[in-house]
């Protein structure tokens, strides 16, 4: 590589290369008199260059080629594990790749001799430099070393943690800080609490804990993704699934059958029930832990993505004093989440709100919640029998999935009561035809429905990492985007980093689907009109459907066109 900058101060490279001006590098220069700190370091955080910049300067002065992130993230697996893990992470280097007895490494300063011959001892190869940023190579090897990030936060909070084993109402309080566990068992313990926190730490929804042929997939699922945080040899599979079995109460002598139990995480500030489940499979047992109430949003519906004047819809009908609200979408999509927050913006000393769940999601202060037990008899309809007596004003129903509750339901709705509940169904026209199928009469249906809403969650965009791009005419047809707003609207996209987890996306909203059964969906229910006829009279009342939500969101520049393209289905 040909060198006219060898003997340039850094600072001269940027504003020859035409990164930086002159004006920038002399406020850098005075503020680095005060702060004392390297120069780049300083233009960073001025926001003059980022750190590719930084990079490209760095590499020009030193004759060396640079690579960028995206590129490290395609380092062959094989060729990265030729440099020890530790090793790796200590002294910020990364293997790219190897050619005859060359390997090729990424490093910040590739002038670090202690580390260019500490390498030579430890791959008896000869070394080839690539410049990157500090921060590229970290997320890299977070990556591709697949290790959970034992940071600070990690290990502070297991001292603020602790389980109850089993039910809460037998458990016994187990502090994972200060347990006394044998030496044998130590590790998996530590390993245990290590994936709890970090799954805590990120908000996640699940913990999957899968055994492969030669390792074990430990992921999370955050914003409705799953993610690998680690990947530990198939040899800690059997100490870690005991040490979940022991938490939960279940049989650690049992491997061949699916066993399913619960325990629950008290933190400062709330408690965590979790919900584990062990599946036997052809390497070993595979183990999901369901994290319910630890996300730390609250409860709003203002907060949930609804646009102005779909809040305004559902407002006015869970304020009505009759009738029956379904809320519809797969399993994940937000349904028991939408469900709280509108029983909290109800809620008030002058009405008795009762739920009937399974299982109990958050706990809501004032609200008569009912956990069901089927072991001893207490499902839903022996409940809801039970709940008549209670006289409720308001009543939720976790969810309905047989003839028994759905007419339960029904006659609620019918006899002056306000019901809430979720169906499993696509969108909200086939909810209707859902609740035929389970055998509830037309007549009643079409009498007791006030408003239906299908829901779905989509990933947004991180607002702190978010770029404009003009997407490919293929993908806009392929969403259906209307042609008239192409030219006004932007468009966006993320941008992948450590900190959204290379996915360029942080946190997730809602679309919404809402079908309001007024005189003419009513006369059509009666009538045992068909899905596609439902569906056609609630398009000409103004509903608008998850794919025409999902289209509202990218033009608002809140998630991307691919992620709706993920969430939701052509529309008829």
């Amino acid at each position: 590589m040909s060198n006219n900058y060898q003997f340039m101060k850094l600072g001269d490279i940027l504003v020859k290369e035409n990164i930086i001006t002159q004006a920038d590098l002399d406020k850098a220069l005075i503020e680095q008199k005060d702060t004392r700190e390297k120069l780049g370091h300083v233009l960073i955080k001025q926001g003059s260059i980022g750190e590719d910049d930084l990079v490209k300067a760095f590499s020009l002065q030193l004759g060396q080629e640079h690579i960028l992130e995206e590129d490290m993230f395609l380092a062959n697996q094989e060729v990265v594990q030729l440099i020890p893990e530790d090793f790796a992470a200590e002294n910020n280097v990364l293997a790219l790749n190897k050619s005859g007895d060359t390997l090729v490494v990424a490093m910040e300063d590739p002038e670090d001799l202690a580390v260019l011959d500490a390498l030579k001892d430890l791959t008896s190869l000869n070394i080839d430099v690539r410049v990157a940023g500090s921060s590229s190579i970290k997320s890299a090897i977070e990556k591709h070393y697949g290790k959970i990030k034992k940071s600070d936060e990690v290990e502070s909070a297991i001292s603020n943690i602790s389980i109850v084993k089993g039910d809460e109402e037998d458990g016994d309080e187990l502090d994972l800080g200060t347990e006394e566990v044998s030496a044998e068992d130590a590790p998996f313990v530590k390993l245990v609490n290590l994936i709890l926190n970090e799954a805590i730490k990120e908000d996640s929804s699940d913990i999957h804990i899968e055994p492969g042929k030669e390792n074990v997939s430990v992921r999370i699922r955050v914003d409705g993704v799953l993610l690998q945080i680690m990947t530990p040899p198939m040899s800690s599979l059997n100490g870690m699934v005991t040490r979940i079995k022991i938490l939960s109460k279940l049989n650690i002598a049992e491997h061949r059958l699916p066993q399913d139990g619960r325990m629950k995480i008290k933190l400062k500030d709330r408690d965590i029930d979790v919900r584990v489940s062990i599946l036997p499979t052809v390497h070993g047992e595979k183990v999901v832990l369901r994290l319910l109430g630890s996300g730390s949003k609250q409860l709003t519906l203002t907060n949930l993505g609804f646009p102005d004047e779909k809040l305004k819809i559902f407002r006015k009908w869970i304020r009505q004093p009759y009738g029956m609200i379904i809320i519809s979408g797969p399993t994940g999509s937000g349904k028991s989440t939408t469900l709280y927050a509108a029983l909290q913006e109800i809620y008030s000393e002058g009405i008795n709100i009762t739920t009937v769940e399974d299982p109990v999601e958050y706990q809501i202060p004032g609200i008569n919640q009912v956990q069901m037990h089927d072991e001893i008899g207490l499902d839903f309809t022996s409940s809801l029998r039970s709940i008549l007596r209670q006289d409720p004003d308001v009543l939720l129903i976790g969810e309905i999935r047989d003839k028994e509750t759905a007419d339960i339901a029904v006659k609620f709705s019918l006899t002056g009561h306000l019901v809430f509940s979720t169906v499993h169904a696509n969108d909200a026209p086939s909810t209707i035809a859902r609740l035929l199928d389970l055998g509830v009469p037309p007549f009643l249906l079409g009498s007791s429905l006030n408003l239906i809403m299908a829901q779905r969650l989509v990933r947004t965009i991180d607002a702190e990492s978010k770029e404009e791009y003009k997407p490919e005419k293929q993908e806009l047809d392929l969403v259906g985007f209307p042609e008239d707003k192409i030219n006004s609207t932007k468009f966006y996209k993320g941008v992948p980093k450590s900190s959204n987890h290379n996915t360029g996306y942080k946190g997730r909203t809602a679309i919404h689907e809402i079908m309001e059964i007024n005189s003419e969906v009513r006369n059509m229910i009666y009538k045992n009109a068909d899905q596609d006829e439902l569906f056609e009279q609630a398009k000409k009342n103004g509903m608008t459907t998850l794919r025409e939500a999902g289209i509202g969101k990218v033009m608002t520049g809140e998630t991307t066109i691919s992620e709706v393209l993920r969430s939701t289905v052509q529309d008829n």
